[in-house]
């Protein structure tokens, strides 16, 4: 995994998470501007709905999208780099993946801006409601069980049989495809951004790696449906007010 392509996939995933870092500086340590200049750590920064308004908003959400979701995608991008001459169409495949994900930033940035609006979620996306935390964790808990999340994780967990069912559409269907049967898997658990905390480093360290762990073949099975139980059981004891 020495190659450009892979060292240009890394250094996304990288930038993301620097980027992310450095927008979560809470508002006392931000005084490092007398080093980088008040304007920069002001336009940086400003990821709230009332100073950022949607554009950056979206620009956010795509940026936690990108640092969360590409990891959770290397099985499959590796799969694809050993096919044969699929290498020449390895950035096709990343921008179709990457395209479904931006489509997703855009409605969870929307989504934030009308929970925001109605008083619901404070302006770094904290959740400000028990009874919309507790619909969230119920949710995504119970969409563990679903139909659709099996059907998903389960092409999630096998790339090569997915790559050669799909070869014929090209790089870029199938990149596609790919991030809508990831974002089939990872919706729900993305959205608990809402509970954890949409500028939480902690949360997105731990929700992308319980994602990782989803789909690998052995690890995941074990995982999905207790990670369930947890969900909905949490969202029972917020709702119960404890």
């Amino acid at each position: 995994m020495t190659a450009p392509h892979w060292l240009g996939l890394f250094g996304l995933v990288l930038a993301g998470w620097m980027a992310l870092y450095l927008m979560a500086i809470p508002a006392e340590l931000r005084s490092l501007s007398r080093i980088y200049g008040s304007d920069f750590w002001a336009d940086l920064c400003r990821v709230t709905p009332d100073g950022a308004g949607l554009v950056k908003l979206w620009g956010m959400w795509a940026l936690m999208s990108a640092a969360m979701m590409l990891p959770t995608a290397l099985p499959a991008f590796a799969t694809f780099d050993d096919l044969p001459t699929s290498r020449r169409d390895f950035a096709a495949l990343a921008g179709g993946y990457l395209a479904i994900w931006l489509g997703f930033s855009a409605v969870a940035a929307l989504a934030q801006m009308a929970l925001w609006q109605a008083g619901l979620v404070d302006q770094t996306g904290l959740s400000l409601s028990r009874i919309l935390s507790a619909a969230l964790l119920i949710g995504a808990g119970a969409y563990q069980f679903t139909a659709l999340k099996n059907a998903c994780v389960s092409k999630c967990r096998a790339p090569m049989a997915f790559f050669m069912d799909h070869w014929a559409s090209g790089a870029w269907r199938m990149g596609l495809r790919l991030g809508a049967v990831c974002l089939g898997c990872c919706w729900a658990l993305m959205a608990l951004a809402f509970v954890g905390g949409v500028m939480s480093l902690a949360f997105m360290g731990l929700a992308t790696l319980l994602m990782v762990f989803e789909k690998l073949p052995q690890l995941g099975d074990r995982l999905t449906r207790p990670l369930g139980f947890g969900l909905i059981g949490a969202g029972a004891l917020v709702l119960a007010g404890i």
